[in-house]
């Protein structure tokens, strides 16, 4: 049962799940824990919230085969990692405001995103299933100039500006995928798709990516990890693509849904 979180009609926050019906229903209890279930009470979203809200954000650079061939960059050993400032989530339908200190560099990234359940540490690959709530949406916004020149060499800063950590609409439970992970992620700007891979085409598994991440390092509940971006970013077409005002940038994953962002500034 799909689920996401929202600030309801009465200026509550609600956690929903979408019917047959295609409304949104309460869901009473969270959904960290066993218990949790959808209610016959209609919810009318007044705002879409990230799923949670992360003590923190790690991401993944690098992990699919053809963004490393786009980006003339050899297949990394092990996996590259940064991090977000977790004050850079924002939801579903919100706008991605483009920072006063950029200039003609806005990027997209359609990308899975991990939501840890539980405490994690030194956990194994054949276990990390049992340590994720489940996927949902992210889009790795980037500020291209400051994540390779004015950031200091440290692709951070260029990352964590306000509302760069669009999350969401939707969590598909980890109980409801499969052994085998496989997701089609699809972006488009303005109605035009630029983005269009498999997670088949991964480098290292969202299985393998818990393992990694938890090496001697505890990953708190609520943690999100984006696992990477496949070909087809903006800074990397002949000419570029930046997002400009007006946009719209819409990332759908298989069996998820659908993040939609406007683009202001």
């Amino acid at each position: 049962m799909k689920w996401g979180r929202v600030i309801n009609e009465h200026g509550n926050i609600s956690y929903v799940s979408i019917a047959e019906d295609n409304n949104l229903y309460e869901i009473e209890g969270t959904p960290f824990d066993n218990s949790f279930f959808m209610t016959d009470t209609l919810i009318l979203p007044q705002k879409w919230l990230p799923p949670v809200d992360a003590p923190t954000i790690l991401c993944i650079g690098l992990n699919y085969k053809g963004h490393a061939k786009e980006t003339n960059k050899p297949i990394p050993e092990y996996p590259v990692v940064f991090m977000k400032n977790p004050s850079a989530l924002t939801g579903h339908l919100e706008p991605i405001q483009i920072p006063k200190v950029c200039n003609n560099e806005l990027d997209y990234e359609g990308e899975l995103v991990i939501i840890i359940k539980s405490d994690a540490r030194d956990v194994k690959v054949s276990e990390a299933r049992n340590y994720i709530a489940g996927f949902t949406i992210g889009n790795d916004v980037s500020a291209r100039k400051w994540q390779m020149e004015l950031g200091g060499g440290q692709w951070v800063r260029g990352k964590s500006f306000d509302t760069f950590a669009p999350v969401g609409p939707f969590v598909l439970p980890i109980s409801d995928v499969k052994d085998a992970i496989s997701f089609q992620i699809t972006t488009k700007v303005n109605g035009h798709i630029l983005q269009s891979g498999n997670t088949s085409d991964m480098i290292f598994s969202p299985f393998e990516l818990v393992a990694f991440l938890s090496q001697d390092t505890t990953l708190k509940a609520g943690t999100l990890i984006f696992t990477g971006t496949p070909s087809g970013v903006g800074w990397a077409r002949s000419p570029k693509i930046v997002l400009v005002n007006g946009d719209i940038v819409e990332i759908e994953i298989s069996s998820i849904g659908t993040l939609r962002n406007p683009v202001i500034g």
